[in-house]
């Protein structure tokens, strides 16, 4: 599996990780698998961290459609942040971002995990395996 979750207790921040070589069918199962996971620990914020990706081999299309699915965090008002360091993978992220404001009006595609911090408003976030 090219993802994994963890989570920030004190902050409420669920996180995922995606890794290596990531194509369309990695993408929605990663999105179904998020949904589910956040049902169970309700977030107050979610971030997907796109740093270790190698290869983001996602069509536009695909990321159309994920845009315009429900969010796994139900709550339009919650906080979202992609981190997408590379061109590539940014690029295809802000489309998401873009095809997505009317599901997800607080989203927020940055480079860096500072920039998500800072939009997050956490210093330090202790992550724990999920």
């Amino acid at each position: 599996m090219p993802f994994t979750f963890d989570f920030d207790l004190a902050n409420g921040i669920l996180r995922c990780r995606l890794a290596g070589r990531i194509t369309d069918r990695e993408l929605r199962e990663f999105f179904r698998t998020g949904a589910d996971l956040a049902v169970r620990v309700h977030p107050a914020a979610g971030v997907i961290d796109l740093s270790g990706v190698t290869a983001f081999d996602v069509s536009s299309k695909t990321i159309r459609e994920q845009s315009r699915v429900e969010p796994a965090l139900r709550d339009p008002e919650l906080k979202r942040v992609v981190i997408a360091p590379a061109s590539d993978t940014f690029g295809m992220m802000r489309m998401f971002e873009l095809e997505g404001q009317d599901v997800r009006p607080d989203i927020h595609v940055v480079r860096s995990e500072k920039e998500a911090w800072a939009i997050l408003a956490v210093e330090n976030p202790a992550f724990q395996p999920l």
